[in-house]
C-alpha cells in the first residue's frame, strides 16, 4: 500500500498493483484510504497490508507511529535530492519483489552523464510553490537538486525554512532569468503568468508540470529530459 503520490505511480510502473492509496494519488482505478494528510489509519489496518510505504514530508508523524503501534510493516521512502532517487527506488523493489529498470541500478553514472550536459553558465530561477500566501523551496528539496542538474540556481536556495514565505518583490529582487510555474501542489494556470510577469517584467515565465518537478521516482529521468527541453 501506498501513501504517496510518487510511490504510487512508481509501483505501477514496477508492475506491482497497491492495495490501496490516497485520493491525491491521482488513480482512480484503486480504493483510496484518505488522503496523505489524513489516512484512514482503521482502514487500512483493516486490509492488512505486507507493507506500507510512507514519506516524511506527505505524512504526519503521528499517523505513521500509529501504524507502526498496530504492528504494520512501513518503508520510508524520503528522497532529498535527485541523488538519493535511484538507491530509493533500487530499495522500493528490493522491498516489493520488483525488477527495477535503467537508469536506476547505474543512478551515479547515469546522473554523471546528466550532469556533464549542463551549460557552463548557471542561470537562475524563482520556482513558486503555493500562492497566497506565495511560498517557494529552499535548496534542501528535490526540485531545487532537479534544477541544479539542470544548470539552474534555485535563486532562494538559501531560504532557512525549506518552503519558505516570500513575495513576488522579493523574487524580482533576486533576479531570477525564468519563473517556473508548475501544475502543484498549487495549480498555477495561464491567468497566473500575467501576474507574475507584471511583477517581474522582462523576466520569462514558463508553466510547467508539477509532477516531473515534484514527483521523484520511476517519472524521474523523463522529466529531467521534458524539463531541460522546456528550459532551453
Amino acid at each position: 500500500m501506498s501513501l504517496v503520490p510518487s510511490v504510487t505511480e512508481t509501483l505501477l510502473d514496477l508492475g506491482v498493483r497497491p492495495l490501496a492509496c490516497t485520493r491525491f494519488c491521482e488513480q482512480p482505478s484503486l480504493d483510496h484510504v484518505g488522503g496523505t494528510k489524513n489516512p484512514d489509519v482503521d482502514a487500512i489496518a483493516a486490509l492488512a497490508p505486507d507493507l506500507v510505504v510512507v514519506n516524511d514530508e506527505e505524512n504526519r508523524i503521528e499517523d505513521v507511529d500509529r501504524l507502526r503501534d498496530l504492528g504494520i510493516a512501513l518503508h520510508d521512502m524520503s528522497p532529498r535530492s535527485v541523488d538519493d532517487v535511484g538507491p530509493a527506488v533500487c530499495r522500493l523493489g528490493q522491498a516489493v519483489g520488483a525488477a527495477v529498470p535503467d537508469p536506476f541500478p547505474d543512478w551515479e553514472d547515469w546522473l554523471a552523464r546528466c550532469r556533464a550536459r549542463r551549460p557552463a553558465v548557471i542561470r537562475r530561477a524563482f520556482v513558486p510553490v503555493w500562492r497566497r500566501p506565495w511560498m517557494s523551496m529552499a535548496g534542501d528539496t528535490f526540485g531545487s537538486s532537479l534544477l541544479e542538474l539542470l544548470g539552474w540556481d534555485n535563486v532562494f536556495a538559501d531560504a532557512e525554512s525549506r518552503y519558505p514565505e516570500v513575495t513576488l518583490e522579493e523574487a524580482a529582487a533576486r533576479r531570477p532569468e525564468v519563473v517556473l510555474l508548475p501544475s502543484e501542489p498549487y495549480e498555477f494556470k495561464a491567468r497566473h503568468v500575467e501576474e507574475v510577469s507584471t511583477a517581474l517584467p522582462g523576466v520569462r515565465v514558463l508553466l510547467v508540470d508539477g509532477h516531473d518537478l515534484f514527483w521523484w521516482g520511476i517519472r524521474t529521468p523523463g522529466a529531467i529530459e521534458r524539463l531541460g527541453t522546456a528550459l532551453g
